[in-house]
């Protein structure tokens, strides 16, 4: 692994651990042992230029994971039960979900800049489309796709906030079991 994505690797893990604000720059070189010249030289612009980076690798990790498994099933209800089921095992197994969400690091956007704020706001997106393209392939009209697509990305990301929160799966559970219920509603 080179240098540069040894530092997204490890800074991503910080972030997702204590939030942008959290995580002070030497904190990140001590954790990548590396010296602040060489931080500067894979990211020029500092700190924020290696969250962008961190973002933009969580976005293709998760939306990567989200098309293999939207792709192996024949409509979005089982895909989506497949998609909740994995977060659960997962946080059941290895307490923590944090490599699929990044939602610890964007509750604090609101105060960061416009590129951070974009680069977070095109994994929703990324998220969104996969979802709606499913949808539409399902027999959803693009508009009512869309709208579902939106609400199964907040719920889903939502419930792996009450998950970490209440160190419990059943909201997961519980939001797999919903979403089922809306799709199969919504295509009657």
């Amino acid at each position: 692994m080179d240098t540069k994505t040894r530092i997204i690797e490890i800074a991503t893990k910080l972030f997702q651990q204590k939030g942008y604000i959290g995580v002070g720059l030497s904190e990140i070189l001590k954790a990548c042992n590396i010296s602040k010249g060489s931080l500067y030289h894979h990211f020029p612009n500092g700190k924020e230029e290696l969250l962008i980076a961190c973002l933009q690798s969580l976005n293709e990790m998760i939306t990567k994971d989200i098309e293999n498994i939207f792709n192996q099933y024949p409509d979005t209800t089982e895909a989506t039960k497949a998609m909740i089921d994995q977060l659960i095992v997962h946080f059941e197994t290895e307490g923590e979900i944090a490599g699929y969400t990044f939602s610890s690091i964007v509750s604090e956007m609101a105060s960061l800049s416009e590129p951070v704020r974009h680069a977070c706001s095109l994994l929703y997106e990324k998220m969104q489309s996969i979802y709606t393209k499913k949808l539409v392939a399902d027999g959803f009209s693009t508009e009512i796709a869309e709208s579902l697509a939106l609400t199964m990305v907040a719920t889903v990301e939502g419930g792996m906030m009450l998950c970490l929160t209440q160190k419990s799966s059943s909201p997961l559970k519980t939001i797999s079991q919903v979403l089922q219920n809306l799709l199969q509603a919504f295509h009657k």
